[in-house]
């Protein structure tokens, strides 16, 4: 309280009112502590917006990556991104999967089965991680936390993937990718780790091109 030094100057401090004082100093800590957590979460959130804006100023990135799946099981491969919405995957051998994302779709096929799983983007957290600029403004945010060398911004959208979150994970320093995890509605997670990356790269349109053609029931996305 602002005039609580006035107070306590009129007030002859007998057993019963210093028991009243310290009530009301106890009360008055609590909107204090609250402002010092708001302010706490505001800078954050500014930090936190900092490092997504100069992540979504990279328009194209590749390079390799090691994915740690729910089960512990292990793969690796070669990752490219061009914003907005497109994505490759290429597993090193023995797997036989690949992961595309043109901006409508993320598809996931087998080349060994010859089959493919297709997905609306805006369905899965990707959309998150691939948007043309990731505004946390937006309710999107579940969690920011910032230590010495990690600022970790946990996103999210329960109207539209359920409790599906993507975790992101950034140089504080550089503010450079350095990992996402993406939580499934079960609560399995699937990390992956990226490494010797390069930005400002060039790809071929055929990079991020779905073969609609050889996937049953998607006549309406083929060129």
């Amino acid at each position: 309280m602002n005039n609580s030094d006035s107070i306590l100057d009129r007030i002859s401090l007998t057993r019963r009112h210093l028991l009243g004082t310290l009530a009301v100093a106890a009360a008055s800590a609590i909107p204090i502590a609250a402002y010092a957590q708001a302010a706490s979460a505001a800078s954050n959130n500014a930090t936190a917006q900092a490092i997504a804006d100069h992540f979504s100023s990279v328009a194209t990135m590749q390079g390799e990556f090691v994915q740690f799946g729910p089960r512990g099981e292990q793969t690796g491969g070669k990752f490219y991104i061009q914003r907005p919405g497109k994505l490759r995957f290429n597993y090193d051998n023995p797997s036989p999967i690949r992961v595309i994302a043109d901006g409508k779709n993320v598809a996931v096929g087998n080349m060994k089965l010859k089959t493919w799983d297709l997905y609306p983007l805006s369905k899965t957290p990707l959309s998150l991680l691939l948007a043309q600029r990731i505004d946390l403004s937006a309710g999107s945010v579940k969690s920011v936390k910032q230590e010495s060398d990690l600022t970790t911004i946990a996103l999210g959208n329960n109207t539209v993937f359920g409790n599906s979150t993507i975790t992101m994970m950034f140089d504080p320093k550089t503010y450079d990718l350095r990992q996402w995890t993406i939580t499934d509605n079960q609560g399995k997670d699937t990390s992956v780790m990226v490494f010797n990356v390069k930005t400002g790269v060039q790809f071929d349109d055929k990079v991020f091109r779905v073969p609609y053609e050889v996937i049953p029931g998607t006549a309406a996305y083929r060129d």
